[in-house]
């Protein structure tokens, strides 16, 4: 399996992006956590011929074309089929996606929900005809018209797939059986030097969600959006848990290998980090935390820009068709877009643990979504924006 390295290289370059970045956040929205899109772009009224190119940034995993592993091609078949020849830059971080869109060059990019914002507010991207896009109608509801990939209604995307940030601990070295945030946070020091934490500024939403539960007082409804008392609780939060920490992760092998050879007991985790550790026999346990979870889900977004939107409109179509939306939702590791694609896995009970037909499961879920200034409700503009949230997470790591 390949699965996502989202922030693989968390590098300071990387950062002063991500800080030159939010200034686009501060775009006015309304109570539904929506931008106003920063281009008057349209929707394409109908399908023409394909240009017999695309270019395209994706996750890692996202558009396999055989190189990888020859038994791994979904791009292949999809250039045979519509005749596009698809050039795949594969995206690092969401920070370099949104610096990469910004040149114009690219047709369409996988964006997750912590750029996806960036991305229509900043006018580099274009609504979608979703009935353009034939399989559309077979994605599962609960990622239809969601504030991150959508505006008034109007979908600025096609859903891919989405999975939840969850608790995972050592089961020989943590005995009894956990059901909150709190092992991490105000119960952490009871494992000092093994608690582990994803490496990303959005991770500080996880704090957020925490103390929503947990100190009702600071009136957190959004853990995206924060005004400077409830940020700086989430902050101090995460500097208290950060005496703790062993190690942070972000490649996903990383987190892995540190459960594997006891430097970690208790931390987040995907679904899929601990499918491959119960597979090599390691002793853990997961869950979905009483206090819910954040999670990511995928949007296929195309260019305002885009040189080949008709070869961009027949990859969308063609990503969430049953057989490769089911392809790569098990490559990649994910719940898949597509409800047919739940017949399609090799592995028949994929859809059952990775609980993508399961819309009470993502219920708890607050998935990522880009922090802005406005707050999307009568605070007005006084919430901290994506800038903020990179330059707390170096403060927080020292």
């Amino acid at each position: 399996m390949k699965i996502r390295m989202w922030f693989a290289v968390l590098s300071a370059a990387a950062l002063l992006i991500a800080a030159g970045c939010g200034g686009s956040d501060s775009s006015s929205g309304s109570a539904s956590g929506s931008v106003k899109p920063g281009s008057d772009a349209k929707p394409m009224a109908k399908l023409g011929a394909g240009e017999g190119k695309l270019s395209i940034i994706a996750w890692a995993g996202y558009a396999e074309d055989g190189s990888t592993d020859p038994k791994v091609d979904w791009v292949t078949p999809f250039e045979k089929q519509t005749g596009c020849q698809v050039d795949v830059k594969i995206g690092n971080t969401s920070d370099e996606m949104v610096t990469l869109m910004r040149t114009g060059r690219y047709d369409g990019v996988s964006a997750s929900g912590d750029a996806t914002l960036r991305l229509i507010a900043g006018g580099d991207v274009a609504p979608v005809n979703t009935d353009l896009v034939p399989n559309y109608k077979d994605v599962f509801a609960g990622l239809k018209d969601k504030p991150f990939n959508s505006v008034d209604g109007q979908m600025y995307g096609i859903p891919h797939g989405r999975g939840a940030n969850i608790l995972m601990w050592n089961s020989k070295k943590i005995a009894q059986p956990l059901d909150s945030w709190a092992a991490v946070f105000d119960d952490a020091s009871q494992h000092k030097g093994k608690v582990t934490a994803y490496d990303s500024p959005i991770y500080i939403a996880d704090a957020a969600l925490y103390l929503k539960a947990t100190k009702p007082d600071l009136k957190i409804d959004n853990p995206y959006e924060l005004d400077d008392q409830q940020f700086q609780a989430a902050v101090d939060l995460l500097k208290a848990q950060r005496v703790n920490i062993g190690e942070y992760w972000a490649d996903y092998t990383k987190e892995q290998q540190a459960f594997a050879n006891g430097n970690s007991y208790v931390g987040t985790t995907w679904q899929v980090i601990a499918n491959l550790l119960e597979g090599d026999k390691v002793p853990i346990k997961t869950t979905l935390p009483k206090e819910g979870s954040t999670g990511w889900s995928d949007t296929w977004m195309i260019s305002s820009k885009a040189k080949h939107p008709n070869c961009m409109y027949e990859w969308m179509n063609w990503i969430i068709s049953p057989k490769p939306n089911a392809e790569v939702a098990e490559w990649f590791g994910e719940a898949p877009a597509n409800a047919k694609s739940c017949a399609q896995t090799e592995v028949k009970d994929h859809c059952k643990i990775f609980h993508a037909a399961d819309e009470a499961y993502f219920d708890k879920v607050s998935f990522w979504t880009t922090p802005r200034k406005d707050c999307g409700d009568a605070r007005g503009a006084t919430c901290k924006d994506y800038s903020a949230w990179v330059q707390a997470w170096t403060d927080i790591k020292g």
